[in-house]
């Protein structure tokens, strides 16, 4: 499989990770927590997109910072986005185990917002 291929499988992916955080926020209660997990999905698959369109092998793994400073090593600009790889990285676990995690409707907001803005900039990094 070609990289740009294997990479826009991984966008389609984020793509709808991202859609589903974007959709959850109708349900009554909003499902805070479920919405934050798919936020770091959404933004864990367009950084694995990148990597997959420049050739580099995919790491299993979640840690958004360790596969930001994988792009960083393609692309200095990466840098942008740490913040937002650094506040979205916990969301990826701890959410989806019964372990007490304290997160509120601003923490999903900022997750939300985090996760758009790494969306625009690796698809702006693509184009």
């Amino acid at each position: 499989m070609d990289n740009k291929k294997f990479s826009e499988e991984w966008f389609l992916i984020a793509d709808a990770d991202l859609g589903s955080a974007a959709f959850l926020q109708n349900m009554k209660p909003i499902p805070i927590e479920i919405i934050c997990y798919h936020c770091q999905q959404s933004a864990e698959k367009f950084l694995k997109g990148f990597l997959a369109s420049m050739g580099v092998e995919i790491a299993k793994t979640h840690d958004l910072p360790q596969l930001n400073i994988m792009c960083k090593a393609l692309d200095e600009e990466f840098t942008q986005i740490e913040g937002q790889c650094l506040r979205l990285t916990d969301f990826g676990v701890m959410v989806r185990y019964p372990y007490p995690i304290d997160i509120n409707f601003t923490d999903m907001e900022i997750a939300l917002r985090d996760a758009n803005e790494i969306k625009r900039f690796v698809s702006d990094k693509i184009e």
